[in-house]
């Protein structure tokens, strides 16, 4: 595990959070280097499906021309939602990395765990990385929110 590029998905966190999307950001990483970025853009975009990590998967296709991401790892400020974990497992990613823990909706494991569904592909994962950071970024856009 690489802090620099869970800093680097921290950052586009931050992006999201000045673009008053729930501040959540991704990078997919491939021998060392960035292919893919993304953060929440649902409120502008209009559109569920994207999320940080979904908008990252498909950066990071485009840039390597092909869906199976075999060999990235995925860093991601916020553990992953249903939707995002099957994109994960779908994609063929093998390493996820995440920040804060999200015990409505998590499914690396807090509510559920897509990652380890029977008969499927297995990433590895590890949460909690850098969590101060990513959940203070989440606490604060949502007490922005409430005011």
């Amino acid at each position: 595990m690489d802090a620099e590029f869970m800093k680097e998905a921290l950052q586009l966190a931050k992006e999201a959070f000045d673009d008053g999307e729930v501040p959540v950001g991704a990078v997919v990483v491939r021998k060392g280097e960035i292919v893919g970025r993304g953060r929440n853009r649902r409120e502008k975009g209009k559109n569920a499906l994207y999320h940080a990590e979904i908008e990252a998967i498909n950066n990071a296709c485009s840039a390597l021309g092909g869906w199976r991401l075999w060999e990235c790892e995925l860093y991601v400020t916020l553990e992953p939602c249903p939707m995002c974990a099957g994109a994960i497992v779908n994609a063929r990613i093998p390493q996820v990395y995440f920040g804060a823990y999200d015990v409505k909706n998590g499914c690396c494991g807090s509510v559920a765990n897509v990652l380890e569904l029977q008969n499927g592909y297995h990433p590895a994962y590890e949460g909690g990385i850098m969590e101060d950071e990513c959940a203070a970024i989440m606490s604060a856009f949502f007490k922005r929110l409430r005011k």
